[in-house]
């Protein structure tokens, strides 16, 4: 039997970015749109080109190598052409594959929020759309407040669909924008919508969910005939937040009402990779785990002693909707580390590292890795520094240079002219074959200072690490008080492009931030010599 494409249209960096607290950076941005390119959505939305200066920086070039980079925005006012419109030209200039305009679909707002005329509305959809066309680019059309509008007008709401159709537009997505439609609703309006000539191939839901039921009803409208869902990573998002991908990509693949007659671009591999990708996203955005957020949860697969576990112990499927390891997470009770061993090794695996499963240097890799985490090491969201813990573990990295020892100065004084500054001042020692070099530096805070320092001489190494930059910086407090233990996660990139994270962890924030940047040095030198994930299989 062959089952029915179902595509993912991630819109994590847009509508996901109005989240309250969330706000990315264009390094932000890029790092996310890689994410989520590398595990296979079809669309990645990167915002508003125009809007505001993060968006059109990050507009001028395409951000994605597989998916369809898409660009997001109104469709033109009334009483202006198309080609004369600024907005519409922004998005038109933007680096993109594909424009997704938004549309007002409830007669209500076109009067309320438009203040135009119903047929100019679609006069509207219809310019904006062609143009879109035009420029080379695929087409698609936001109905904002589509449910609600349907309910108000259909013949109105069905009109916007069906125009943005016949104008070229490749998919038309249907907007619960107030979150307050149910899935009986969505399930009966999205069949009165191809009923009245909108094939579900060509329409996408967006739900959000501010009932609780944005997957629910992401789901109803795929029974129903849709055939693209959007949706955001973790289900971030104004107000209640959006549908959440994780959970829609982890259902329709693992559940046999949905898998036996649909199929998304993520294969059962990357599908192990899910929990990674959940809480990789959250490291980013320095903030914990949800640890009860279905399939990716800490406590997801997690059982009290007791008959469960008893049970559980006996055969998994008994307590146990889906496997654990399908989407890369860990059994929290178990016989034996078995299946705890088969998720370091795929994480091993995917990079690049190979070891056997009965290697004895394996169980030391997990008892090191589970021991930094429960003191407050976070490994999902540092690529780099796991990779050199297991390259250490599993075989050697060369000693590039030894810190002999540093301090950081920092001094709150009056200049010159009687203002008050603070001055931060690092000093360095390090000893690069057996020759001690001593540098000194002044930065915009300790971290900036100590980091300047390090990388002002590394003798031989120095112009290896002429490219490398510091992309990001982020502190979270693990527990209360001013002797609070601190996690630092540093996102570095070089003039490859490549970024990579690294973490420490202490009660002291500097020395927390100086393992970071050591980590992160060691993974350029490694990196210029392509020797990351060959190391540990020699």
């Amino acid at each position: 039997m062959t089952r029915e494409r179902i595509y993912l249209f991630d819109t994590t960096l847009r509508d996901g970015q109005q989240t309250p607290g969330i706000d990315f950076s264009v390094e932000d941005k890029i790092a996310i749109a890689t994410m989520l390119d590398e595990f296979g959505m079809d669309y990645v939305e990167g915002g508003y080109p125009g809007a505001n200066p993060t968006d059109t920086e990050f507009f001028k070039r395409t951000r994605t190598q597989k998916a369809s980079f898409v660009a997001f925005g109104m469709t033109k006012r009334a009483g202006v052409s198309a080609s004369n419109d600024p907005g519409l030209r922004a998005l038109l200039d933007a680096k993109s594959d594909a424009i997704c305009l938004v549309a007002k679909s409830w007669d209500y707002h076109v009067d309320v929020a438009l203040g135009c005329s119903n047929e100019e509305n679609l006069d509207n959809i219809r310019a904006s759309v062609e143009a879109v066309v035009a420029s080379g680019r695929e087409a698609m059309v936001d109905c904002e407040h589509f449910f609600d509008g349907y309910k108000a007008n259909p013949a109105y709401a069905l009109a916007c669909a069906r125009t943005a159709l016949e104008a070229g537009a490749r998919w038309v997505v249907l907007c619960d924008t107030n979150g307050g439609t149910q899935p009986p609703e969505v399930r009966e309006i999205v069949g009165a919508v191809i009923a009245g000539g909108v094939p579900g191939a060509n329409l996408g839901i967006h739900s959000h969910n501010d009932t609780g039921q944005a997957v629910a009803n992401s789901l109803a409208a795929v029974e129903a005939g849709v055939r693209q869902i959007q949706g955001t990573l973790n289900g971030i998002g104004e107000r209640c937040g959006n549908a959440n991908l994780v959970t829609l990509i982890a259902t329709l693949a693992l559940k046999e009402t949905y898998s036996s007659r649909f199929e998304t671009g993520v294969d059962s591999e990357k599908l192990q990779e899910l929990t990674t990708l959940a809480h990789a996203f959250d490291e980013l955005l320095n903030r914990s785990p949800d640890p009860q957020a279905p399939y990716v949860g800490a406590s997801a697969f997690a059982t009290k002693a007791g008959i469960h576990a008893s049970a559980l112990l006996k055969d998994p499927k008994t307590y146990e909707h889906v496997a654990p390891e399908s989407v890369g997470n860990l059994r929290r009770v178990m016989v034996s580390d078995q299946g705890g061993k088969a998720n370091f090794i795929n994480a091993l695996k995917r990079r690049g590292i190979s070891v056997a499963k009965d290697d004895p240097r394996l169980d030391k890799l997990i008892a090191i890795v589970k021991e930094r985490e429960a003191t407050g090491y976070a490994y999902e969201g540092a690529d780099a520094s796991f990779a050199l813990l297991a390259s250490r573990i599993l075989g050697t990295v060369p000693d590039f240079f030894h810190v002999e020892s540093f301090r950081v100065m920092v001094e709150r004084r009056f200049d010159a002219n009687g203002n008050l500054k603070t001055v931060s001042e690092a000093v360095v020692k390090v000893v690069v074959d057996g020759e001690v070099m001593m540098s000194v530096a002044e930065g915009h805070g300790p971290v900036n200072a100590l980091d300047l320092a390090l990388r002002k001489d590394l003798g031989k190494y120095q112009s290896e690490i002429a490219d490398l930059e510091l992309a990001d910086y982020k502190v979270r407090i693990l527990n209360g008080g001013t002797e609070a233990v601190t996690r630092v996660l540093i996102e570095s990139t070089d003039r490859t492009g490549a970024r990579w994270w690294t973490v420490g962890v202490s009660d002291n924030i500097i020395d927390a931030s100086f393992q970071a940047l050591m980590d992160s040095i060691v993974y350029k030198l490694l990196k210029n010599r392509d020797r990351i994930g060959l190391i540990a299989a020699e």
